[in-house]
């Protein structure tokens, strides 16, 4: 029996995914399937960015939450969270310029923008989702969100810190925070392109 073919999907969104807060920014580029769902896409942004999916997440658009539903939500009052297993990048983020954000962590509260910077065709041959471009390591899980991070990184550059082993200890000693690897993402990129082929049918 041939193999069925992976669909090609009508359009691809370049995506700018921006974790706010940071200075100079920490930010990717990634090109993703349109009619990914929003769960298929925080898996990409976990990638992207080098986080370690061990905590709650949230993507809003306008006052609408999605992300997995609480069922403590109707109790509460607030604005009901939508499946975002239920819900496509297309339904949401619908031309250029469309926004979202997605927070990771409600601890840490790592805020994300997320910015439609096109709406492309797709290049024949090309795997989908990939990662075009970016800067700077993500920062490492459970540091105290963006103020953390920043206390964390002025302890290991200083040896006179009174953290300065501790912290590097913590993150390693080579613990880069401007590397970033636009080909590691993309290896690690691959598994979700094999288990978005298998939702879709292809063997």
């Amino acid at each position: 029996m041939p193999a069925t073919k992976v669909p090609i999907p009508h359009n691809i969104y370049q995506l700018k995914i921006t974790l706010l807060g940071t200075r100079p920014p920490i930010w990717r580029r990634v090109l993703v399937p349109a009619d990914l769902t929003l769960a298929q896409f925080h898996d990409v942004i976990q990638v992207a960015m080098g986080w370690e999916n061990d905590h709650l997440h949230e993507f809003r658009v306008g006052r609408q939450r999605y992300g997995i539903p609480d069922p403590m939500d109707d109790f509460m009052g607030g604005t009901a969270c939508i499946s975002e297993k239920k819900v496509r990048l297309s339904d949401v983020l619908s031309r250029k310029g469309s926004r979202a954000e997605y927070t990771y962590d409600f601890g840490d509260t790592w805020e994300h923008s997320i910015v439609v910077e096109k709406v492309l065709s797709p290049e024949p041959g090309t795997a989908y989702p990939v990662c075009t471009a970016g800067e700077r390591r993500g920062p490492p899980e459970d540091c105290g969100g963006p103020g953390g991070y920043y206390d964390l990184l002025e302890a290991i550059r200083d040896p006179e810190h009174e953290r300065h082993e501790e912290m590097l200890e913590w993150v390693d000693e080579d613990f880069d925070p401007d590397a970033f690897s636009v080909d590691d993402v993309n290896r690690r990129l691959a598994p979700p392109q094999r288990r978005r082929a298998k939702e879709t049918g292809a063997t």
